[in-house]
């Protein structure tokens, strides 16, 4: 990617963070899938930093 694309990106990123815990359920799981595609060893660390910044965000496991 280019520079202004990884700042751009960046800066998205950043945003969607501080809004995070005003998403619907769905829209974080899928934002967070998609983030973590190909980036196993760093799935857990995004998923404790989300729900350090906002803690509502901890959801039980899902059935099944």
């Amino acid at each position: 990617m280019s520079d202004a694309v990884d700042r751009l990106a960046g800066l998205l990123g950043r945003a969607a963070m501080e809004v995070w815990g005003d998403m619907p359920r769905d829209i974080q799981e899928a934002l967070f899938e998609t983030a973590m595609k190909g980036r196993a060893t760093e799935r857990e660390e995004l998923a404790r930093l989300l729900h350090e910044w906002h803690p509502r965000t901890l959801h039980p496991a899902r059935p099944g």
